[in-house]
């Protein structure tokens, strides 16, 4: 991890320790309301949180049981280390507090408010009410006809203070709430916020439908990462802006050096003519003169190899992303499995995080 990094980290969870140079492992403790929980965080070796594996007590495990798919996507959709630490918390404020609250008897008019909310709603909007009232989802269609929930964690003082709303959304979502307000204002806030994000959808749909996604696999609507295949084991990498989803993107290229350098070269030269009137997908394809390849239209074996060293396609979810730069060879391989290969060899060199070595295949 980045120097920067590693002290921003350090001020978030000053009790969290690295436990080697790489910084692929960290533990220590998080801490929730005055409370220490023991963590431990194995990241692979190219650093990607959407394949870390979380350790953690038994105590820690049961609080966090039900909200396990809501730390998967903030994996999926963090950056770094430092926003998913700063989540966890959180998520595991937001769950203590509820684990709490279920000990707290509720007066008879939580009940009698929360079923009159729900009828001004409509029972229409709701997808499930738990059997204690006490977590509440809600459905909701945008304008472009994609199915939404936000899931509302109620605690004893409802109304007087707001639920805790979980949604999957690439942004934070924030609620104004004011003592006399009901669900139907969580409601509409929900739907206003569905509508500022609806240029995101529109773009990632566009890349989810015309091109091949080769990760995420299943991307949920919190993911602003794509890795769309372009060729013969090359694929362009992007982070898109939720805010202004139809700006230049962030893009990384993969592949063999021969084959993403002139990739580069015609992204750099063209930037200038990147038009935010047109789709990001439109805009992709004119600067760098290509047509996305269709997953519908082509099968794996078209183009993409499966790993030279584990023989899989799939590893953790990840598809190969490191290519042997010989064009006569040009043999995928998981970065993983690639790292611990030519760790083991003897005629390898490492500088920092980077090893040098001979490819497995053809020993260039």
């Amino acid at each position: 991890m980045a120097g920067t990094g590693a002290r921003a980290l350090l001020r978030q969870c000053p009790l969290l320790l690295p436990q080697d140079r790489h910084g692929t492992a960290y533990e220590g403790f998080v801490t929730a309301q005055g409370r220490n929980f023991h963590i431990r965080i194995l990241l692979p070796v190219d650093l990607q949180l959407k394949n870390a594996r979380i350790e953690c007590s038994w105590h820690l495990k049961r609080i966090l049981h039900g909200y396990r798919h809501i730390l998967k996507q903030r994996l999926h959709s963090c950056p770094d280390l430092v926003s998913f630490m700063v989540e966890l918390k959180t998520v595991l404020e937001i769950a203590l507090k509820n684990t709490q609250d279920l000990h707290i008897p509720r007066p008879p008019e939580y009940y009698s408010c929360l079923v009159r909310d729900l009828e001004i709603l409509g029972w229409n909007r709701v997808a499930y009410v738990d059997t204690g009232l006490t977590t509440v989802k809600l459905k909701a269609e945008d304008s472009c006809g994609r199915q939404h929930l936000i899931t509302l964690m109620l605690n004893a003082k409802y109304p007087t203070e707001p639920p805790d709303c979980l949604v999957d959304f690439p942004v934070p979502f924030a609620v104004s709430w004011m003592p006399q307000n009901s669900l139907i204002d969580i409601y509409n806030q929900f739907l206003a916020a569905l509508e500022s994000l609806k240029e995101f959808w529109d773009a990632l749909d566009e890349i989810d439908g015309k091109t091949w996604v080769l990760e995420p696999e299943n991307p949920t609507r919190s993911a602003t990462t794509r890795r769309i295949a372009i060729g013969n084991n090359v694929s362009v990498n992007m982070e898109v802006d939720p805010r202004h989803p139809n700006m230049l993107p962030e893009c990384y290229f993969l592949g063999a050096d021969h084959e993403v350098n002139p990739l580069r070269t015609k992204l750099n030269n063209n930037m200038h003519l990147w038009d935010p009137e047109i789709s990001l997908l439109q805009n992709l394809r004119e600067l760098l003169g290509i047509d996305f390849p269709s997953r519908a239209v082509l099968e794996k074996s078209d183009f993409a190899k499966d790993c030279g060293i584990c023989y899989a396609y799939r590893l953790d979810g990840s598809a190969p992303d490191q290519v042997c730069d010989d064009p006569r060879c040009g043999q995928p391989f998981h970065q993983a499995c690639l790292y611990e290969w030519l760790q083991g060899l003897p005629t390898s060199r490492q500088s920092f995080n980077v090893i040098f070595g001979e490819c497995p295949y053809c020993n260039k």
